[in-house]
């Protein structure tokens, strides 16, 4: 059995890769985490096999935490770490892989593939298990399955969406076949996923789009629509993930980065509907 520590600040989507992480055969969490400190404590307490890892942390970034790990100083440095974060800076991805990440996965994202990660990390550790003087193609075997190849790479996300999440997690579930598009001048045509509709999606719109010129955070947009914080962060999320929408962070004296969300699509109404 590979033992999983769950590594986010957010309790919700903590308890989510949680349920997705035990739904795989040959996995168990054994214990959840919501900072940089908490997570490097569970490591050398709990002693994983695999750390699943945010990287928007309240106290420690997620680099300094896998720095930390690996610095060898800890009973935690053969621990391999998964990074499942919303963070996509070149600089951020380049970070994670020289610190001896195992993957990389980008929220929002689907279930699969985690679970297909997940599966290809065992596969893995049962191939160097098995291994006594490996040749050259018994290694290249095992990097290839350790690194997405070039027709593995995951399509341009549309739907902004995990399928099979909750309704309130603070990603919107999946796409259904059938919901309807919301379309627009400057968006990429996309279905609603489930939970997110068309009516809540324009006032979200209409704050976002007049704001000012350092956009708005999900509080800001919570407070304007008279939403909660989870549900306009899903909103907005789903505004970055159909491209009429981006995302920039603002950095204070302490804790995580703010997610600054700015509109794309111009001050017309986006949205169209359009059945699937």
């Amino acid at each position: 059995m590979i033992r999983v520590l769950v590594v986010d600040d957010d309790f919700m989507i903590a308890r989510i890769h949680r349920k997705l992480v035990e739904r795989v055969a040959g996995f168990t969490v054994v214990g959840e985490a919501r900072n940089g400190a908490d997570a490097l404590r569970a490591v050398r307490e709990l002693g994983p096999d695999l750390v699943l890892l945010d990287l928007y942390l309240p106290d420690i970034g997620g680099l300094d935490v896998l720095r930390e790990l690996r610095a060898g100083e800890t009973a935690g440095a053969e621990v391999d770490v998964m990074v499942v974060t919303a963070a996509q800076e070149v600089d951020t991805v380049r970070g994670a892989l020289r610190q001896g990440a195992v993957h990389y996965i980008i929220k929002p994202f689907d279930t699969s593939v985690l679970e297909e990660r997940l599966q290809q990390y065992a596969r893995q550790r049962r191939e160097l298990a098995d291994m006594a003087i490996p040749e050259q193609g018994d290694v290249d075997r095992v990097f290839g399955k350790a690194l997405p190849g070039p027709g593995d790479h995951p399509a341009p996300r549309t739907s902004g969406a995990p399928p099979g999440l909750p309704a309130g997690a603070a990603f919107p579930p999946a796409v259904p076949a059938s919901a309807s598009a919301l379309t627009g001048p400057a968006a990429v045509p996309t279905r609603l996923p489930k939970g997110v509709t068309e009516q809540t999606a324009e006032l979200v719109r209409r704050n976002l789009s007049s704001a000012q010129a350092d956009g708005l955070s999900a509080s800001e947009c919570a407070g304007a629509t008279g939403l909660s914080r989870v549900s306009a962060r899903r909103y907005l999320e789903f505004f970055v993930s159909t491209a009429q929408a981006q995302v920039s962070l603002r950095y204070g004296t302490t804790g995580r980065p703010e997610r600054r969300y700015h509109w794309l699509a111009g001050p017309s109404r986006p949205a169209d509907i359009e059945h699937g």
